[in-house]
């Protein structure tokens, strides 16, 4: 370590020729290969060891992750990346009916954060829900949901197999995220 210091600062204050011969020197002495070598000698002292985990530089306060939360709720609990399109209409309706109240700073930065920093975000609230989504009743607003409208194909499109319990169920989660939406946005 103490040689790796001394050798490397006279390594890296060295012209061409010079560094040649320290360089085999170097190698012969330590018996490292010349390639690591020259990474050690090159590289200024860095405190690698240390332990102590690097400061993290928060772009994201507790200001935009509260709203997302909010944004993230109204939409059903959607992932990050289709969040993205919805959010200028989420945001404009929620604060026009006064479930949420975002300064400029917020509203800039809940559009312009990435899907994947917004899943990252969301990430502990995802998990506190994640156990409890299941025993969840069904909200009174879902049970009246009219299925039907949402369901029927567009021009051209082959209707599902009535008889597949999965389309089934799929249409009506759809359906049922729609009219929620639908209700939000109004």
């Amino acid at each position: 370590h103490e040689l790796t210091q001394a050798v490397g600062t006279r390594y890296r204050a060295a012209c061409r020729e010079e560094k040649t011969q320290i360089l085999d020197e170097f190698v012969r002495i330590s018996g490292y290969h010349r390639k690591h070598a020259i990474r050690l000698l090159c590289s200024e002292k860095r405190n690698r060891g240390s332990g102590e985990p690097r400061p993290q530089r928060r772009v994201y306060d507790e200001a935009v992750r509260q709203a997302l939360i909010v944004l993230w709720e109204a939409s059903d609990r959607i992932c990050g990346m289709r969040l993205k399109p919805l959010l200028p209409l989420l945001i404009d309706s929620l604060t026009k009916h006064g479930h949420l109240e975002p300064d400029d700073e917020v509203h800039r930065k809940l559009l312009a954060v990435s899907h994947s920093t917004r899943d990252r975000i969301l990430m502990p609230t995802r998990f506190s829900f994640q156990s409890r989504r299941a025993a969840m009743p069904a909200l009174p607003a879902l049970a009246a949901v009219n299925a039907a409208a949402f369901t029927t194909p567009l021009a051209g499109t082959p209707r599902p197999d009535k008889n597949s319990s999965v389309v089934g169920v799929a249409h009506k989660r759809v359906a049922a995220s729609l009219q929620l939406l639908i209700h939000f946005v109004q």
